[in-house]
């Protein structure tokens, strides 16, 4: 089973990889989710979302790593499962570049490298997105269809999230969700909501660590373990991830591509994670970026081809400006698009019991509000409607992350 059975699945789904092994399981039907009408699933509190509740699946701690470390942690790089995986790729093949270092400050050390040549395809250091060495996926950077905004939010699911999701269902919309490992296996009913509302699911590393800096056995186990909980979880396995940051070169794109996984970036970046956090990011200045972007809806800049943005559910205040900025970008852009739909992936999983509709499709089905009619208010009482941060909440969910996984 560890090897037939997925190989068999990567030779129909036609991966570069053609020896792709892994030991993804799930009891979990996903054209048959249930959702229990549960306090955590319902309500527009944030404390009330954000406390925890028992997992639909069982779940054995040993058998995943810490959340919200590395993956390597809690054994998993010395364990059965993870040997096998590791010792089937052949890592002869993989593009000879050293891991990054990371500055005392946390960034990475940029001086130093080729950025002329840029002999490794390094996003950080150059934003290249055409790898350079072969037997490496490239990455999706802008949907290929003009007039789209490509919708994609990351690091959810967020406890936080009901209202938010409230919001895109109630317009009909869906968006391409990256999802953080450690956050799927703390708030699995918000996973599984994703997958049900018919957005698009796809990776976004177990711990949200900066990937070039880590060993191959690290960028592998994240990866790895990510997929997993996404499959564990929701019961589908996505082909598509992205990497915190943006970062990535060729030796992280190649270790994905042995998991059939293809990076997509993005071409447009709001920054709204980092309003009243970072030095000259502010509230005023998402939100100019967002304007800015939506003019460009209107200006031909998208007449020919179309976007990615980058934007996260990661707490209210970044959820809030995609709501309140949701009726412009609808007005201004022919089609507002998850990133599978606009680029005519049927099946962004492994498995096939779940298709997206073509980008004809989509726009056909939806040709009422495509052009930015019917857009649905924010349910009453959210914590939407103004840009009052609510960073507590992200601190919120973030520790009542930990202490789930502890109560496991």
């Amino acid at each position: 089973m560890w090897n037939v059975q997925m190989l068999a699945l990567v030779g129909m789904v036609g991966y570069a990889a053609a020896d792709v092994k892994t030991n993804y399981t799930s009891s979990v039907d996903p054209t048959k989710l249930t959702i229990p009408n549960i306090p955590q699933t319902t309500s527009h509190d944030v404390a009330t979302q954000c406390q925890y509740y028992q997992p639909p699946v069982a779940y054995n701690p040993g058998d995943w790593p810490t959340s919200w470390q590395i993956a390597t942690s809690n054994g998993m790089n010395t364990s059965a499962e993870f040997t096998a995986l590791y010792n089937s790729i052949q890592w002869a093949n993989a593009p000879n570049i050293q891991p990054r270092q990371l500055a005392p400050t946390g960034g990475l050390v940029l001086p130093g490298y080729d950025t002329v040549n840029d002999p490794d395809c390094w996003w950080s250091a150059t934003q290249c997105t055409k790898p350079k060495h072969s037997g490496v996926n490239a990455d999706i950077v802008q949907c290929q269809e003009p007039g789209v905004w490509g919708l994609t939010f990351d690091d959810g699911p967020n406890c936080s999230h009901n209202a938010f999701y409230d919001f895109l269902k109630q317009n009909n919309q869906r968006a391409s969700m990256f999802y953080i490992g450690s956050n799927v296996m703390g708030w699995p009913y918000g996973a599984m909501r994703g997958l049900k509302d018919g957005h698009h699911l796809a990776g976004h590393t177990w711990s949200h660590k900066l990937m070039t800096t880590l060993t191959n056995q690290e960028v592998l186990a994240e990866l790895y373990y990510t997929s997993k909980a996404i499959k564990f979880v929701t019961g589908v396995t996505p082909k598509y991830w992205r990497p915190a940051q943006g970062d990535l070169d060729d030796r992280v794109r190649w270790i994905a591509s042995q998991l059939g996984l293809t990076a997509i970036l993005w071409n447009l970046d709001t920054d709204d994670w980092a309003a009243n956090t970072l030095p000259g990011v502010t509230t005023q200045s998402v939100q100019q970026n967002y304007q800015n972007f939506i003019a460009m809806g209107g200006n031909g800049s998208f007449s020919n081809i179309g976007n990615i943005v980058l934007t996260h559910e990661i707490n209210n205040m970044t959820m809030d400006f995609a709501v309140q900025n949701y009726p412009a970008i609808k007005k201004a852009y022919k089609h507002v698009l998850d990133v599978a739909t606009c680029m005519n992936i049927s099946h962004p999983y492994i498995e096939e019991s779940i298709t997206y509709p073509s980008f004809d499709q989509a726009i056909n089905q939806n040709a009422s509000t495509a052009t930015g009619s019917g857009v649905s208010p924010a349910a009453s009482g959210t914590s939407f409607g103004t840009h009052s941060a609510t960073v507590s909440a992200g601190a919120l969910f973030i520790a009542t992350v930990f202490g789930v996984l502890a109560t496991l």
